[in-house]
Formats: structure tokens, C-alpha cells, sequence
């Protein structure tokens, strides 16, 4: 009589392992995860040549042209290309993190997701290391937006601390964007939808900030929503650290980590759903 097989090993999910051993990994686990990402992104540094492009557009086109034709007032007489720089970066911050999911659906679809996940690893440090590859990538865009604003007369305050104040700031904006990706990409489960959600939702979180014009020309209501939008609060640490406009960089930072923190926690909850 032949023997039966011997079962499979059963896999053990992270929601298996004990909350202070999980916590113990953490840190481990995310300088791992970081470290792949920056060994994937040392690897296609094409792609941040190729997402300078936009905001290089913005400034150079749309920039030159409103300051010409003089259709927005700024605070103090700025000018408004001026005015505009750190918008724009804050813009290029989004754009790079927003579809951010799409790796993860391509990773749950090769089946990397999925071997990750049985693994005794934090989900939060599978979430952290996209957050930290999207704001190594947007940390590059403060370097090219810098010099190609400087090109075009763009005044700047570039001390050191200002410069590493901006990438701090982009950085956090990243991380949360690239986080709130993955948390669409957990809920609609496809690239498709992903893409769908993507691009219908960057475009309100972009004009509903102060990027391009001051809060007090909005409407009240969109003051409000303004209020809520962590890219506002983005742009405001980076018009303080670029234009040395007043700034309340506690208030603008403690939002920026607040939303990132609460951007990871969602993620993680929801991660487990790629892979059932």
C-alpha cells in the first residue's frame, strides 16, 4: 500500500506572528525592503531623467506664461514663476508616487507579493520600503527643478538647510502618496481600475492645494478641502524652505508624518487582499 504524501508546509502569514515579535523585525525589515528598492532604482535611472520632463513642462510653459499675462496675484509682489517653483515640485511629488500600486499588482502577479507575505515580515515594512523608493525618486526632482528654475530666473534660497529641509518635505509627501496607491491598489485588486482611480483623483488633490494660486482666491469651500490636503502642507514647508516665505514648518511636517503614519496602517490592512 503506497503511502500517503507528505502535506505541504503550511504557510505562516505575518498576522500569525506575536504583535512585539512582529515590531521586533520592523526595523530589519524595512532596511531590507529600502535596500531593494534602491538597488532597483540604481538599475533604471532612466526613469528619473524621463519624470523630470513634466515639471521641467510646467515651469518653462505654463510658468512663462502666466507670469506674462499676469492672471494671478501672489503674496508680496512675488513673482509668480517664483511663486510657482515649489508647486510644481510638490506636483512632480505626486505624479511620481500616485501610481505607485501598479508595482504592487505586477509583484502580486509575478507571484513575488505572495512569497513575501508568508514570511514573518511586517506588512508596514513591505508598505515603507514603496514609500521609500517614492521619495528617493522625488528627492531627485528637487535637484532638477532647482537647477532648471535657477536657468530661467527663478530666485532662490539655496543654504544647505533649505535644500535638505525641501527633500525632507518632498519626501514625507511621497511616501504618503506612494502609501495611499497602495491602499487603492488593495482595494481594486487590478491595474486597470488602479489607473482609473489614478489619474481621477490627482488632479483634484493637485488644483484643491495651493500649488498654483494662493488659498484666499479659492472659493470657501474649497478652502476647506484645502485644509485637508496634505499636499498643502507640502507646499507651504516648500515655499518656507525655497522662497522663505513665513512658515509654521512643525505644523507642516507634523501633518505631512500624521498622514504617512495613517497611510501605512491603512495599506497594511489592506495588502492582504492582492493575494487571496
Amino acid at each position: 500500500m503506497a503511502s500517503a504524501a507528505p502535506a505541504a508546509p503550511q504557510a505562516v502569514w505575518a498576522d500569525t506572528i506575536p504583535a512585539h515579535r512582529q515590531w521586533f523585525w520592523l526595523p530589519s525589515r524595512v532596511y531590507t525592503f529600502c535596500l531593494v528598492e534602491w538597488q532597483k532604482l540604481r538599475h533604471d535611472r532612466t526613469e528619473l531623467l524621463t519624470r523630470a520632463i513634466q515639471p521641467v513642462l510646467w515651469l518653462v510653459i505654463f510658468g512663462k506664461t502666466f507670469s506674462h499675462i499676469h492672471a494671478i496675484s501672489t503674496p508680496n509682489g512675488v513673482p509668480y514663476l517664483d511663486y510657482l517653483t515649489p508647486g510644481v515640485l510638490a506636483q512632480s511629488t505626486l505624479f511620481v508616487a500616485v501610481f505607485y500600486g501598479i508595482q504592487v499588482i505586477w509583484e502580486r502577479d509575478a507571484g513575488v507579493l505572495s512569497k513575501l507575505m508568508v514570511t514573518p515580515t511586517p506588512r508596514s515594512a513591505l508598505v515603507l520600503g514603496k514609500g521609500f523608493a517614492a521619495s528617493v525618486r522625488a528627492a531627485a526632482q528637487v535637484i532638477v527643478v532647482i537647477v532648471v528654475a535657477l536657468l530661467i530666473g527663478v530666485h532662490l534660497k539655496l543654504a544647505p538647510w533649505r535644500i535638505i529641509g525641501s527633500m525632507a518635505a518632498v519626501a514625507l509627501g511621497a511616501a504618503f502618496f506612494a502609501c495611499l496607491s497602495v491602499t487603492v491598489a488593495g482595494l481594486v485588486l487590478s491595474r486597470e481600475r488602479l489607473m482609473g482611480i489614478g489619474q481621477a483623483i490627482t488632479m483634484p488633490l493637485f488644483f484643491a492645494s495651493n500649488a498654483l494660486y494662493p488659498i484666499a482666491l479659492m472659493p470657501v469651500w474649497l478652502q476647506w478641502v484645502s485644509r485637508f490636503n496634505p499636499l498643502t502642507y507640502q507646499v507651504n514647508a516648500l515655499r518656507g524652505f525655497l522662497l522663505g516665505f513665513p512658515a509654521h514648518y512643525w505644523v507642516d511636517f507634523g501633518v505631512l508624518t500624521l498622514a504617512v503614519a495613517l497611510a501605512v496602517t491603512v495599506a497594511a490592512t489592506v495588502l492582504p487582499r492582492l493575494v487571496r
